[in-house]
């Protein structure tokens, strides 16, 4: 009966689609780490009505929490990303801004040079991480599952193309809404 109970519990969980966020949960208030907010809401409400003792919800709580994948801490240094691209691509940071404005994947910036900033930009993250084993925010074997498909990352990052950028909208579109209004009164 009770194994029905915790896996009538977790099919709740599963069909609010709360799931997927196990693996990016962080501690924070309301909810235990690793238990997304919703689950605990749900786990809670089952103890209040009397279907789950509060034994058998921190035990399914518990077992989510120890199921949750860790999530590396490593320090993302912008600066230095930009410094390595800059310096491996022999441009200065504006040129690199107005191509990756205008569109360009860094693998277009970079030309031949693609498999040398792949190389550096490789070898600058794994400093990184080799720098958060020491500062003691991430454990060795984080440290080898972090750097286990790091060139593949890196190369998919390289290779991807920005975004449009959207932050001109308020302007445009206030004049643009005008000259519209003008047109039909």
């Amino acid at each position: 009966m009770n194994k029905k109970i915790a896996a009538a519990a977790i099919a709740a969980a599963l069909s609010i689609g709360t799931i997927t966020s196990v693996s990016t949960a962080q501690a924070d208030s309301g909810r235990t780490k690793g238990v997304p907010s919703q689950v605990a809401t749900v786990l809670s409400g089952l103890v209040t009505k009397g279907t789950l003792t509060q034994a058998q919800s921190d035990a399914i709580t518990a077992a989510l929490t120890a199921a949750a994948p860790v999530r590396p801490v490593i320090a993302k240094d912008h600066d230095a990303t930009h410094a390595v691209i800059t310096a491996t691509l022999g441009i200065t940071e504006a040129d690199l801004k107005a191509a990756r404005v205008a569109g360009k994947s860094l693998a277009t910036l970079a030309g031949d040079k693609k498999a040398a900033l792949i190389t550096a930009l490789v070898n600058l993250k794994s400093t990184q991480i080799d720098a958060a084993v020491t500062a003691g925010t991430l454990t060795a074997t984080q440290a080898t599952t972090a750097k286990a498909g790091l060139t593949a990352r890196v190369t998919a990052m390289v290779e991807s193309v920005p975004a449009p950028k959207m932050g001109k909208m308020g302007k445009e579109g206030k004049e643009g809404m005008g000259k519209e209004k003008r047109m039909q009164g």
